[in-house]
This record gives structure tokens, sequence and C-alpha cells, in this order.
């Protein structure tokens, strides 16, 4: 079941590893199907040169419980399963540690856009959500973690914000396919990794403005966009 998107969801999480976004076991990549009904997730606390496409987790969107595999999905699954079911053009989800981006979630602050790298990624500042409620820990929490997301993101076309700070705990990341998702994982960082940078070096520095911002964000990404090559060429800058 799922063979091809098991191999991709499995290659998708190594590259996590070989990117340098996740340590020990922490994160996890996932991909849904296209009819929209089951996702392929890592198993939980499973080592990544220990994963395999074929010890991959198939779970029903709907209940996050595993309907092929013989491990236990990640703990975050639930987390996934909510952004997919809002989220309706997502295709893959990524979840990390990853330092930089982790920080600023600790900190629960957003990421400013302090230059037109950023721009490039994110049409205004990462967001980061509010900090999540002691009943909303005891009950359903990493589907409840998925709301929260989904909250902040409300109205919001989220893939004009492939990424978000989840306060106190670490960014989530997203896009048309898994391996979208780990690349807007792996911009994120390294977004988060400019700002703290820029910020050392100067604390006072203002956000660039946004026509600046505009400009940047939607020449790759808006209706006219002409940043890199077209499809037909094979090529994607």
């Amino acid at each position: 079941m799922l063979d091809e998107l098991r191999e991709r969801v499995c290659r998708a999480n190594v590259d996590l590893a070989r990117r340098g976004l996740v340590v020990q076991t922490f994160g996890n990549a996932s991909g849904i199907s296209d009819d929209r009904k089951h996702v392929v997730i890592k198993p939980s606390g499973v080592a990544y040169d220990a994963i395999e496409p074929e010890r991959m987790l198939v779970v029903d969107v709907n209940t996050a419980r595993v309907v092929e595999g013989e491990l236990n999905p990640s703990s975050d699954t639930p987390t996934h399963c909510v952004l997919y079911l809002r989220f309706p053009g997502v295709g893959g989800v990524v979840h990390t540690h990853s330092p930089y981006a982790t920080a600023w979630a600790q900190a629960a602050r957003e990421i400013p856009v302090l230059g037109t790298t950023h721009a490039d990624y994110f049409h205004g500042p990462v967001p980061c959500t509010r900090m999540i409620r002691p009943d909303e820990v005891k009950e359903e929490y990493e589907g409840n973690t998925g709301r929260l997301i989904a909250e902040r993101l409300h109205g919001v076309n989220p893939f004009d914000f492939p990424g978000v700070l989840v306060a106190g705990h670490g960014p989530f990341a997203w896009g048309h396919s898994v391996e979208d998702a780990v690349d807007a994982a792996a911009a994120l960082e390294y977004l988060a990794a400019l700002a703290a940078a820029t910020l050392a070096v100067n604390p006072n520095v203002a956000p660039i403005p946004q026509y600046l911002l505009d400009k940047h964000f939607l020449r790759k990404h808006g209706p006219g966009a002409y940043y890199g090559q077209s499809r037909q060429s094979g090529e994607h800058a």
C-alpha cells in the first residue's frame, strides 16, 4: 500500500538528518496520499540511519490510527493529520527541533523580516503560536498542537507562510509535497539563524519595508512570478 509514497517519505526523513535539521530521533516528515485518505509517516523513536521504506507507517488521516505497519507511528502523527485536514493543498509536513528555529520558538517570538532572503520564502514574519493551555496539553496534546497552528494561520494562505513556530516547542513546515516540506524546514532554519546573527550585529535593526518584502516574495510566488526557469526547462531555481 502506497509503496512509492513510503519510499519518498523515507528519503525525506533521511534528508532531514543529512541536512542537519534533526539529531537522534527528534523530528519527522510525512506525506499524504493523492486521495488524501492516508498519511505515511516515520515510526516513533527509530534512528534515522535505521529507517527503511517498509518501516514507514500508513495511518488514517481522520483518526491518526495505523492501517498498515507493525511499529508505532511518530508521536506527532495527530499534529500532521490535523494540518492535512485544515490545509487541503498541503502534501507534506515536517517537524524538527533544528537549533535556531527552535530557539525562536522557545523564546515565543516570531522571526521578523530583516532582509530579502527572508522575503524570498515568507510573505511576512515567520508566525509563532500562542502558548498551549494546560487543558490542551491534558487532552489530545498532539492534535491540539495542530489546531494551535491552524488557529494561528486562520485566514492566511499556508503557502505564503510555509512554516510556523509552536511556542515553547519548535518548528513545523509544509509544502505541496514531502520534498517541498523538507526544503521549507531547511529554509526556516536558515532564516532563523540569519535573523539571530543580524540582531547580534545590530539589536536595533528594523524590518525591511513592505514594498521590498512584496517585491521579493511575489517575484517568486506571485501570479506574475518570473524568478527561476520555467517547468518546461526542467530547472527550478
